[in-house]
């Protein structure tokens, strides 16, 4: 069995433990993995644990700012945690999107624990074919 090890792994959730859980004013951080579809863009985010309503997305210009907060679940008084590695809090990401993208039909799905953003790539960005016209016969640029 191949096993990968990360020696950064322990200092993360050390500085995590010290720094204690993200605020709204200083969120943490959340994973992500983003790449090229066919003729959209599409943004994955891991936020397991986290309630759909506690999501957040906006886009203002070209600035997509995702926020989560991820709550602590209320136990009785007779639980006694013995450990709690799962961070809570608040997390966020700001990504600036190219121009040619089409901010204004972005879609956004969240299942298990995935929040997956489709954004389209724009019109105007997508590859077209000119004609050259000859003489008297010109012709127009189509998209």
């Amino acid at each position: 069995m191949l096993m990968r090890t990360d020696p950064f792994r322990e200092l993360d959730r050390l500085a995590q433990q010290l720094m204690g859980p993200g605020t709204w004013s200083r969120p943490s951080a959340m994973p992500m993995d983003a790449y090229r579809e066919g003729d959209e863009y599409v943004v994955a985010f891991d936020l397991p644990g986290v309630s759909a309503d506690a999501i957040d997305i906006d886009v203002e210009r070209n600035m997509l700012t995702v926020k989560a907060e991820r709550r602590p679940v209320a136990k009785s008084d007779d639980v006694q945690m013995e450990l709690s590695e799962r961070p809570l809090g608040v997390f966020s990401r700001q990504i600036v999107l190219a121009d040619t993208l089409d901010t204004e039909h972005i879609q956004a799905d969240y299942d298990a624990g995935v929040l997956t953003l489709r954004i389209p790539i724009a019109e105007r960005a997508k590859p077209r074919k000119i004609s050259i016209g000859v003489g008297s016969d010109r012709k127009e640029i189509s998209g």
